[in-house]
């Protein structure tokens, strides 16, 4: 765990802190305003349509199904296009050029609002929009989880703190402008309007970074580091061994046989030293690493699975037994806002209680009975069934299970990223965060492909 250096200097009004906050924030406001967003979404796309004098029957677009695969798709997609794309395109590039991006294609979400069109093109038009900001979303949370991780630990958690608090934000935006007593569309402008001032807020505090001390001390800190680690293989003798033996003849003596110089060869053989021991903390392989994690990446993809596979796409449709006023504000209170302020206090509840243990049999038991929650709510009062009964018409019954629902879904997942790391050797932390982060995006992706058949039993 990187602590504060001795020689660093503060952070003046944690401003570093705050820029890191809001840059979580940021990374997660696509997928959080377009999921909020989807009852705006369906209203568009679900109304009658004219058609030769006749009025033709809503299509049914399974607008919820689409839009969880293709937010996260790209998460999966750039996931594994990490180790090539990012290498080759700067770093400033990539979370300033993302934010960009990200701001047009919601500048062209809320001009869109104004703009009377076919359902068909509609649909497709917003389709494309989400595939492509979310994949530079993608792109933009995986730059900056590499930045936050050369600054002090306790950054990570306030840039995850951030993240964590993307859902309750867009879900009291909406609320906000349902409440605004304005028509349907001035309210769905302004909503769209609002993460469009929340990505350039994100992106002047990414810019104003370098302009503060003490991310510069670390930044630059680092790239030196990375300079001088380079330089050092450089100025190594191409005949060198890596695993060179300390006590061997050969430290004492240079190439053609001279003996080395008395001065120089305690530095030598304290390198070579240094070398030796680095040897013997060489990183392990990924399928070592794998095998050593397998539990808890199973548990992250599990979790996440059962999660996305009927959060929003079925619960989204959960209809109220109390009709009237109270009919509007349901679905942003008891599912979305319920749900991610849920999620968020489960993940702090992993600060003070990590119950089962890393080793526990309890822990991935735990994970595979959360699969309950996918009958219980496809048994709730979902509008548009075809199969299933209802069983619980009450509200209460809904809001009880999306909160354990929501609740383990936070915990479970924050307890399986932190035990991972600690299930192997310190060198090997790196390999096993880019393994949680691959099998977190795939589960992800298994559970948006899998609410489109749930979506249909129902």
């Amino acid at each position: 765990m990187m602590r504060t250096k001795p020689d660093a200097p503060s952070d003046r009004w944690h401003l570093v802190g705050i820029s890191f906050f809001i840059l979580g924030l940021g990374t997660l406001l696509p997928w959080n305003f377009f999921m909020t967003a989807s009852m705006y979404f369906n209203n568009r796309l679900n109304t009658a349509e004219w058609s030769n004098g006749t009025v033709t029957a809503p299509k049914e677009y399974y607008f919820n199904n689409w839009m969880t695969l293709l937010s996260q798709l790209p998460l999966l997609v750039f996931t594994l296009l990490n180790s090539i794309l990012y290498p080759r395109i700067s770093e400033r590039m990539r979370i300033a050029g993302s934010l960009v991006f990200m701001l047009i294609l919601f500048m062209l979400t809320a001009m869109l609002v104004k703009v009377p069109m076919k359902q068909d093109h509609f649909f497709s038009i917003t389709m494309v929009t989400i595939w492509f900001i979310n994949s530079f979303g993608a792109v933009l949370q995986g730059s900056l989880f590499g930045l936050v991780g050369l600054l002090p630990q306790k950054y990570s958690a306030v840039f995850m703190s951030g993240q964590g608090l993307a859902g309750t934000f867009a879900a009291f935006a909406m609320l906000f402008a349902m409440a605004s007593e304005t028509d349907e569309e001035t309210a769905a402008l302004g909503y769209f309007i609002t993460p469009c001032v929340g990505t350039l807020v994100t992106l002047f505090s990414y810019l104003l970074l370098p302009k503060l001390e003490f991310a510069r001390f670390y930044l630059n800190k680092s790239k030196d580091q990375s300079n001088e680690i380079h330089g050092s293989a450089e100025l190594l003798p191409k005949g060198t061994p890596e695993n060179s033996d300390p006590n061997s003849q050969a430290t004492d003596s240079v190439p053609n046989g001279t003996p080395s110089n008395p001065e120089c060869d305690g530095s030598k053989k304290a390198f070579i030293s240094i070398d030796a021991e680095n040897a013997k903390q060489e990183k392990s392989s990924v399928l070592e690493v794998f095998k050593k994690i397998s539990v808890m990446a199973f548990c992250v993809t599990f979790v996440f699975t059962v999660t996305l596979s009927v959060f929003p796409a079925v619960t989204v449709d959960v209809k109220t037994a109390y009709p009237g006023k109270w009919e509007r504000y349901f679905i942003p209170v008891c599912c979305f806002l319920l749900f991610n302020m849920m999620d968020l206090t489960g993940r702090f509840v992993t600060t003070w209680l990590r119950w089962p243990s890393k080793e526990s049999r309890w822990f991935p038991a735990l994970v595979i009975s959360r699969v309950i929650f996918i009958p219980l709510l496809m048994l709730c009062n979902v509008k548009g069934r075809r199969f299933l009964p209802v069983l619980f018409t009450n509200d209460w019954w809904f809001v009880i299970i999306m909160l354990l629902f929501s609740l383990s879904s936070g915990y479970f997942i924050c307890l399986s990223m932190t035990y991972a790391p600690q299930l192997v050797a310190p060198q090997d932390g790196e390999t096993a965060g880019a393994l949680m982060t691959f099998f977190l995006a795939l589960g992800l992706s298994l559970g948006a492909a899998l609410s489109f058949l749930l979506r249909v039993i129902v």
